[in-house]
């Protein structure tokens, strides 16, 4: 395995789907199964000894940097900003001064969490893309394949696919000094109202007879919009790793796991799950919630929720609704 691989993170989207939450929260930083979406993918790599990061921020890109300084002190840690929303690939060549001669590069999308054979990719001595077979290609850059599996093709968001290998946001590459003056070239030909993404650059390296090769990912959790994110919670939950085992306890409340319940909350008279998250230092007062994300220092008193999303520092109060509020949000459906 290859420790000095640098990891790079693009994380300079709005994250429109996710409206009104990514307003005043970045997409990565949104709770997930009593983690966020950021700290997945960062936990993931430091557990294969990966400690070299470089993030590509942009939007809101301060609290991605605090986070990262406060949360993960024992990783080097280095910030390149895009100012322009110029496409995956434009976010992954800003990097190129801090990359070492042909360094390895393990490229990994802000919002992509999934299960896949990391020291596999990594002993890997050749490129590799992370892919999935998916119903609709058209929504994704997909890869054509010859029978070993090696790129043929890269497409993004094809009108007639002719694969439903979908690119999953994973990029292992081994020839950087090749891979980043192929970009270079790439982003001089192309007109600068159009986004250069790391689907054109992979067709560029095999054009270019560059072997590149596919690995699958097992499980690829969804965290876009509102509905996929819950369910991926929900999922994740189902991992012992992720709910919470020990809940201290809370006057008259009954608690149905899997959940996750931050620090500092306070639960009284209600009923919590299954499959809900709670941010730190939340208060649950006379309520039922399932199926629910809650941020942090959020209130809620005689509600009834399911199939929610709430943000941080929220008052809701006396009403059963399905919910997607962003954070600093009072709404009181109490009758006076």
């Amino acid at each position: 395995m290859n420790t000095s691989t640098k990891v790079i993170i693009p994380v300079a989207g709005a994250g429109a789907k996710l409206r009104p939450h990514t307003y005043t929260q970045p997409k990565p930083l949104i709770p997930l199964a009593g983690k966020t979406i950021l700290s997945f993918i960062i936990d993931q790599f430091l557990e294969a000894g990966l400690t070299d990061f470089v993030f590509v921020i942009g939007y809101l890109g301060d609290k991605i940097k605090n986070y990262v300084v406060e949360k993960y002190p024992q990783i080097k840690a280095s910030f390149v900003v895009q100012d322009e929303r110029s496409g995956t690939g434009h976010a992954v060549y800003l990097t190129k001064d801090l990359i070492a001669h042909n360094e390895d590069l393990l490229i990994v999308y802000g919002d992509t969490i999934c299960d896949f054979d990391l020291q596999s990719v990594l002993q890997s001595p050749h490129s590799m893309v992370g892919v999935k077979k998916v119903d609709d290609p058209r929504e994704f850059g997909v890869v054509e394949t010859n029978e070993q599996g090696i790129i043929t093709q890269a497409v993004e968001k094809p009108k007639i696919p002719k694969s439903n290998l979908a690119l999953v946001g994973i990029y292992k590459i081994t020839q950087s000094k090749h891979f980043f003056d192929i970009i270079a070239t790439e982003l001089q030909k192309k007109p600068s109202t159009e986004e250069y993404h790391l689907t054109h650059a992979i067709n560029a390296l095999v054009k270019s007879d560059q072997k590149i090769g596919t690995f699958q990912v097992t499980n690829w959790f969804d965290c876009g919009k509102k509905d996929t994110l819950l369910a991926t919670n929900a999922i994740l939950l189902e991992k012992i790793e992720f709910a919470s085992e020990e809940i201290p306890f809370f006057d008259n409340t009954i608690i149905i796991h899997p959940v996750s319940i931050g620090e500092g909350c306070t639960i009284e008279n209600s009923i919590i799950g299954p499959n809900v998250t709670i941010g730190e230092n939340a208060s649950i007062k006379s309520s039922m919630v399932k199926d629910t994300i809650i941020g942090s220092f959020t209130v809620i008193e005689k509600v009834v929720l399911h199939s929610s999303l709430l943000g941080s520092d929220a008052y809701i109060c006396g009403t059963s609704q399905s919910l997607n509020i962003g954070d600093n949000t009072e709404i009181d459906f109490s009758i006076k």
